[in-house]
């Protein structure tokens, strides 16, 4: 039996744990080749070695999404490998919270440049293989999808108290999407985004678990996590994989007339 992505080359950001780890496992699964990149090797040769026990192929390219020559890296290595590139899911991040009245320039920066201006250069360095080889496609009779899918935040659409960075750039990377949409949509590249409320990763753990993430405390307090879960209307937490499932969702056939849209998934939270 086909598969819906069979023959189809993803790249995935931040895929060596959490959201990340399951979408790139979600997507091999269903027949495509992943890249999995992520900073740390370890995690992301894990995830390369799941890929191949599942009868897919996968490589790692490790690396700071937020190095300026990181991107073209990372598509050069994509093509030398496989050839081809159709689905780029924009995940990697982190937060660095804090009270606006109180948050440094750094700390603003830091979220733009990982959620905001990572995925813009992403998008920019695949052009050639994306937007380019689409447009020799059409000319030739081929019809073919593309898959950008940016990962948002329900802290993008509607701001989230001790988050201006966070909210400013997943807001931003809203816009980002839109605009991709509008300016590849004619090149049957279709350009999305996935606004993710209360999923459980490392950054929405307990916080009294202690754990760190680049270097920043991460959690949520106790108490404050299960008055988040009480507003929510199916009063659990979202996993990895159901997040995970919704970018297939936008990666597959089944989406082929979305563009530039926003899919919550968020258990209802922002009904």
């Amino acid at each position: 039996m086909t598969k819906m992505l069979e023959n189809q080359v993803a790249i995935v950001t931040g895929a060596g744990r959490g959201i990340g780890r399951e979408t790139a496992l979600v997507l091999a699964e269903n027949g495509a080749r992943v890249v999995v990149a992520d900073r740390d090797e370890e995690p992301a040769a894990e995830v390369v070695a799941t890929i191949k026990d599942l009868g897919s192929d996968a490589i790692a390219f490790c690396g700071n999404v937020t190095d300026p020559a990181y991107p073209k890296q990372l598509v050069d290595a994509t093509i030398s490998a496989f050839g081809r590139l159709d689905i780029i899911v924009n995940n990697a991040g982190y937060c660095i919270d804090g009270l606006l009245h109180k948050m440094t320039d750094e700390a603003f920066q830091a979220m733009l440049d990982i959620h905001l201006i990572a995925p813009f250069r992403l998008i920019r360095e695949a052009s050639p293989y994306m937007r380019d080889v689409a447009k020799k496609e059409i000319e030739q009779g081929i019809v073919h999808h593309r898959k950008i899918i940016n990962v948002s935040s329900g802290s993008g659409v509607r701001g989230n108290m001790g988050q201006a960075n966070y909210s400013s750039a997943k807001a931003g990377v809203i816009g980002l999407t839109k605009v991709v949409a509008k300016e590849w949509g004619q090149f049957n590249i279709n350009s999305n985004a996935v606004a993710f409320g209360f999923i459980d990763t490392r950054l929405t753990r307990p916080k009294e678990e202690g754990l760190v993430v680049n270097g920043e405390a991460a959690g949520i307090p106790e108490k404050v996590r299960q008055k988040l879960i009480s507003n929510i209307p199916q009063q659990r937490v979202g996993s990895a994989r159901e997040a995970a499932e919704s970018i297939l969702f936008l990666a597959s056939p089944l989406s082929n007339y979305i563009n530039g849209q926003v899919l919550g998934v968020n258990g209802g939270s922002l009904t």
